[in-house]
């Protein structure tokens, strides 16, 4: 099977024109081909010699897939399915969230997830892969709102720092001049906490770090996320006093808000108190109903008066709304069903 170069760094690039005997200066004109230009085949890369042409082609595809379906919320949000490139009958999905002044994708870096998270849907499937660089990208670039879009979050299917490599990868490309030029203000990638990767993205990537807390009391947040026994709360936040995010870069906590597990005046100030002298804000979230989970959503009062009083202790706290709810594109519910 061949290879595929969308996803490729352009160290990469540089790493195969090498081995393949082309000159130097073909990895950036392939870089510009697939990052900028977007081509879909070698052929269309006319600035590169037709016999080079032929020699990359003899090993490499580019690798673009579209997806294979779309479902369309009452809110206008999208939700699309995408087939691993190089998994057969193993899926994904992205969705696209389109606001009057912004439109974001939220996009997957695993199919499944080994997380197990309560109160995600994602949790509940088998984890099957990680995505290549390029699976990642390829979500942004094949659907057809693509030229729209303003902003990246990594908040899709699994978690992004159990697959660090290649989202650090794509992140490189997505920020880089030879890649798509974004500014990393643009991206947010979040993370349940695995620190020694968490750590890399931080000191590597400049984009914004959002963390899944959902509760600030370490025995209560084990009872949702397997992970605080390995990564406690209270670790990732001693780490975090060690960076200055009080410039362009922006570290958000999120918090799922569940009837009387996590919402009481007791969290609240045990939140405020967590988080006290870091540069951070607060995303509140409603939480989804998923089958056969014995979790509730907090009420709109109960929200309401948490929101308050975060903010008068001053922490940015905003409640997000929540899209895409009857199409299973909310927060929480992603899950793919068209597996073998």
């Amino acid at each position: 099977m061949k290879d595929f170069l969308f996803g490729k760094t352009l160290n990469e690039l540089a790493e195969i024109i090498s081995r393949l005997a082309l000159p130097r200066f073909t990895s950036k004109q392939i870089a510009d081909w697939l990052y900028k230009k977007r081509v879909k085949t070698i052929s269309e890369m006319t600035n590169i010699s037709f016999e080079n042409r032929q020699k990359l082609a003899e090993e490499f595809d580019i690798g673009v897939s579209f997806p294979e379906k779309n479902q369309l919320s009452a809110d206008g949000t999208k939700k699309y399915l995408f087939e691993c490139r190089q998994k057969q009958n193993v899926f994904i999905e992205s969705v696209y969230i389109p606001e009057p002044d912004r439109a974001t994708l939220c996009v997957s870096s695993q199919a499944g997830c080994k997380m197990a998270c309560k109160f995600c849907m994602t949790g509940r499937q088998s984890f099957q892969s990680n995505l290549s660089a390029g699976e990642i990208l390829n979500q942004i670039c094949s659907i057809p709102d693509s030229d729209t879009l303003t902003n990246i979050v990594y908040m899709g299917m699994g978690e992004p720092f159990d697959n660090i490599e290649n989202v650090l990868k794509s992140l490189e490309i997505i920020t880089s001049d030879y890649g798509f030029a974004w500014s990393p203000k643009r991206v947010t990638v979040s993370t349940i906490g695995i620190i020694p990767a968490m750590i890399e993205f931080i000191n590597k990537s400049k984009c914004h770090l959002a963390i899944s807390l959902h509760n600030p009391f370490d025995s209560e947040r084990l009872q949702l996320m397997a992970i605080q026994k390995k990564y406690p709360v209270e670790e990732i936040i001693k780490i975090l006093h060690n960076y200055d995010f009080s410039h362009q870069r922006r570290l958000s906590f999120e918090y799922i808000m569940f009837d009387k597990i996590n919402d009481t005046p007791r969290h609240s100030e045990a939140l405020a108190k967590l988080l006290h002298g870091l540069d951070c804000r607060i995303n509140l979230i409603r939480f989804h109903q998923i089958p056969d989970c014995d979790l509730s959503p907090s009420k709109d009062e109960t929200i309401g008066k948490f929101q308050k009083y975060l903010n008068s202790k001053n922490i940015l706290t905003t409640l997000r709304t929540s899209r895409g709810t009857d199409i299973l594109a909310a927060c929480g519910m992603l899950s793919t069903k068209e597996m073998s």
